[in-house]
């Protein structure tokens, strides 16, 4: 029978792994430069307290690939980020947790656990059925959620209103028209400037033939 434990027989699970103590002279084995070598950043004290990414003083690589266009900061005015997040809701999760009838908004949202804060805009997708009539009042939807709550005799109320994209391409009546005809026109109407000879210039030659007769 093992004895009782007791503070005279007590001790760790583990061995405990001493820790090498640098810098105790020569005969320690860590002694003169303490593992750290010979000069440069990593030799002094306080050298492993850099920022991550950083790559010694040259270009950090977030700063050597591309950028996206637009604003990138938090406080960037007057647009705000560059990226901006949604917090996405199915209506198989709004079939799940709410009654028929019931009024699906943000507070609603984050009582039933689905969204955790109202800060993030939230965006209802259309992954699942849905044949509950509800009040579904968001920030955004997809297509097919708008058609699922609505064919269930639901009504959905969007709090930002869409953004229209504008047409990358534009419409043919606004295309201008090609350099060939274009030269062709301006070639035409030079020639229609050029003014004909008058019949005036005949004349002085017609009198001096009649004087040497």
């Amino acid at each position: 029978m093992p004895d009782d434990l007791n503070l005279s027989n007590l001790k760790p699970a583990q061995a405990r792994k001493d820790r090498k103590r640098v810098g105790r002279g020569l005969g320690s084995g860590k002694g003169r430069y303490s593992g750290r070598g010979l000069k440069g950043q990593k030799s002094r004290s306080g050298s492993h307290n850099m920022r991550p990414g950083f790559e010694g003083g040259q270009t950090p690589l977030y700063m050597r690939l591309g950028k996206q266009r637009g604003p990138y900061s938090k406080d960037a005015m007057p647009m705000g980020p560059h990226r901006t997040h949604t917090q996405p809701v199915n209506v198989a999760s709004l079939e799940e947790r709410f009654d028929a009838g019931a009024e699906v908004t943000l507070e609603a949202l984050v009582e039933k656990g689905l969204i955790r804060n109202t800060r993030i805009d939230v965006k209802l997708l259309g992954q699942g059925d849905l044949k509950k009539k509800l009040t579904v009042t968001v920030h955004a939807a997809s297509a097919s959620a708008r058609e699922k709550v609505e064919g269930a005799g639901g009504t959905l109320t969007l709090l930002k209103e869409p953004k229209v994209r504008r047409p990358k391409r534009k419409p043919e009546s606004a295309r201008p028209e090609p350099k060939e005809e274009v030269e062709e026109t301006e070639e035409a109407e030079a020639e229609e400037a050029v003014p004909e000879p008058e019949a005036e210039a005949d004349e002085p030659e017609a009198a001096e033939e009649g004087d040497e007769g």
